[in-house]
């Protein structure tokens, strides 16, 4: 039996959404104006927490603020952004809980709604090496078009593409003891198809459907 141990990134191993942070940093370096996309990126973060927003239009509002330049461009502000944005946002415990799995051997996956160029680095800050994202699609010189590629990992997507995932390493998913980590209602296929939902700093709808079922529920403190 493989022990998988999958988590959820924003609001769960990280205090914020990485998103939203992605874009507010974006607005204060001015490359976002922040009169024309604060309020939308605002009114988009209320409808994901609603569950009322399609994963389409959800994934492709983020990956569409990496068209407004080369990709090469972008990689001094990437990493800035792990720097001074995110890594400060992972909280001691968030971090042990990761080390806990790795150390257990389980084999152990960040899978996040959030686009792959934006959460790599933190991946690898985590020292997570799998990482399951929303893909971006790019042109023929390598830049990003603004637009998603392939299955997207949100909702359902994310059953999909960790089931495809684990047949292109030869595992059948009947073969996993899965855990699976989470704060969103947004996450409910993957937390009810695995062997241990959890929980983790709940929203309100998830924190019903867990009390309903007795899934455990864990709070993670964020670092201050």
């Amino acid at each position: 039996m493989i022990k998988l141990a999958l988590f959820d990134l924003d609001h769960t191993l990280l205090d914020g959404d990485s998103d939203m942070l992605w874009c507010d940093f974006l607005i204060a370096h001015g490359v976002l104006d922040d009169a024309d996309f604060a309020a939308r990126n605002e009114q988009m973060a209320r409808d994901y927490r609603a569950g009322s927003v399609s994963t389409k239009a959800f994934c492709e509002f983020y990956v569409s603020t990496l068209a407004v330049r080369p990709r090469l461009e972008w990689e001094p502000l990437r990493r800035e952004f792990l720097t001074r944005v995110i890594a400060p946002r992972i909280g001691a415990s968030a971090e042990a809980l990761v080390r806990q799995h790795e150390d257990a051997g389980d084999l152990v996956v960040l899978t996040t709604a959030t686009n792959r160029f934006i959460t790599e680095p933190t991946a690898i800050h985590l020292g997570i090496e799998h990482l399951i994202a929303t893909e971006c699609e790019t042109d023929a010189l390598g830049n990003f078009t603004g637009r998603t590629l392939g299955t997207l990992n949100m909702r359902e997507g994310k059953v999909k593409r960790l089931h495809a995932w684990l047949r292109s390493r030869g595992i059948d998913w009947a073969d996993c003891e899965a855990t699976f980590y989470s704060d969103s209602i947004n996450d409910l296929p993957l937390l009810a198809a695995v062997r241990r939902p959890v929980a983790v700093n709940p929203d309100a709808p998830l924190a019903a459907e867990a009390a309903r079922h007795g899934w455990p529920v864990l709070r993670l403190q964020a670092r201050r």
